[in-house]
């Protein structure tokens, strides 16, 4: 089997910390009309570098800030920002069929769920050479954060928005109800807090609202998985049979029984409307939320200890472009990603430093000192862990799980959804991945 590394240690500042992982989370940028010209993508010259984005976070503002400040920066170049999709999963769809006949862009954002199979397939560039080519040195990436994409001993892609869930919750409701303003600190210690919640929130507004399976409910539910000692998988081995993951979602379907909990597109608009008293989302949405919410907005880690999940993506280089498109477009990407300009990123959308000398930065370290929600991100990345493969490597993995969560809130019998998840996980590994490796 060819080297998967996963996750080193998490040295922020130059110290050592636990693991950390690549997860999904959706982008909310605009729909895949091609804006910025591009459509399926129609070839760049070798001065233009196109970027195909779905603006992680409503990022398409910072990004063409970050583009512009490139270009100057380089006079011969000229970037071009593509709406490639609406979440990581069109982006990852319309670079497929690009392979298939249509020209393919320079740079292209990478999810957790996307970039294993284009690696796997030979279809992403190994970083590696080009850095060493270009004298780029990596040491200041947030270690964990550059090796989620080290396959086969390469690198993939280069860190760009990453995210982990956090909690959020109403500090108005959270006094109301006589709670400590803080997060609960387990799953079971939120089920004793939940009828106190109900209790002041009222008939007409919810006590906790997460997506649904469409929207990256298997995501959040990883923490939840964990919490209960359970997981997706071993390794390449699923385990959603496993007696302690289907007490996981037994316990998810006795929030729904109890009327506890609400599942939506985006709960985060309730949130900030006022009308669920908290709910699990990403840190890529924190900006919104605080502009949206008249009502004071807490935050803290998931419930659990060391079992939150990261999230976001990375940008990476399509293999089949010329050499000097590639050089260009690595240009670009260390460009896109240093630490100012993670800095800049990361303040605009509440998305994760990628480069350790970011927390040394004096406009980093006011923004954390005014803005404590945002360190609540900062401060949970040491505790965070891996994804589990059956999820982000196997294909189709998060919207299996999805769908198969769906059923269970609708109140289907878990034992018999988690073992047919299983099932259909284990085929798929053997259809699509075992020869590979």
């Amino acid at each position: 089997m060819q080297d998967l590394t996963r996750r080193g240690f998490l040295g922020l500042a130059g110290g050592t910390a636990a693991a950390a992982s690549l997860a999904a989370c959706a982008g909310t940028g605009s729909p895949a009309t091609g804006g910025g010209g591009g459509g399926a993508g129609t070839g760049s010259g070798t001065g233009t570098i196109e970027f195909w984005s779905n603006h992680p976070g409503t990022s398409k503002p910072v990004e063409q800030t970050i583009i512009a400040a490139f270009q100057k920066a380089n006079p011969g170049l000229t970037v071009k920002l593509v709406d490639g999709g609406k979440n990581y999963e069109e982006v990852g769809q319309k670079f497929n069929a690009a392979l298939a006949g249509g020209s393919v862009p320079d740079v292209v954002v990478a999810s957790d769920v996307t970039w294993f199979n284009f690696a796997l397939n030979k279809q992403f560039t190994p970083l590696d050479p080009l850095l060493s080519s270009a004298g780029i040195k990596t040491d200041d990436y947030v270690d964990s954060l550059f090796n989620d994409y080290k396959f086969n001993d390469q690198h993939f892609a280069l860190p760009y928005a990453r995210s982990t869930p956090l909690f959020y919750y109403n500090k108005d409701l959270w006094k109301a109800a006589g709670l400590e303003d803080r997060g609960p600190k387990t799953w079971d210690e939120f089920k004793e807090w939940a009828p106190k919640i109900a209790a002041v929130t009222g008939s007409d507004k919810s006590v906790f609202e997460i997506p649904d399976g469409s929207n990256y409910l298997d995501w959040y539910f990883q923490n939840m998985v964990w919490s209960f000692g359970g997981q997706y998988s071993k390794e390449w081995t699923p385990t959603f049979n496993d007696p302690k993951t289907v007490e996981a979602g037994k316990y998810l379907q006795s929030l729904v029984s109890n009327k506890w909990v609400k599942f939506g597109k985006t709960p985060e608009a309730d949130f900030g409307a006022g009308i669920v008293a908290c709910i699990l989302q990403s840190t890529g949405s924190l900006k919104g939320i605080a502009a949206a919410a008249k009502f004071g907005v807490g935050t803290a880690f998931l419930p659990g200890t060391d079992n939150c999940p990261t999230g976001g993506a990375g940008v990476a280089i399509p293999a089949k472009i010329s050499d000097e498109r590639k050089a260009n477009a690595l240009k670009f990407i260390e460009f896109l990603t240093n630490a100012d300009n993670t800095v800049t990123f990361t303040q605009a959308t509440g998305y994760m430093p990628v480069r350790k000398s970011a927390l040394d930065n004096a406009s980093e370290k006011a923004f954390l000192d005014k803005y404590p929600n945002s360190r609540t991100a900062v401060e949970q990345l040491p505790h965070t862990r891996s994804q589990d493969y059956a999820r982000v490597f196997v294909p189709g993995g998060g919207a299996r799980i999805g769908k198969a969560l769906d059923q269970v809130a609708q109140g289907g019998d878990v034992s018999s959804i988690f073992q047919g998840l299983n099932d259909e996980t284990q085929q798929a590994y053997d259809s699509q991945i075992k020869s590979k490796l």
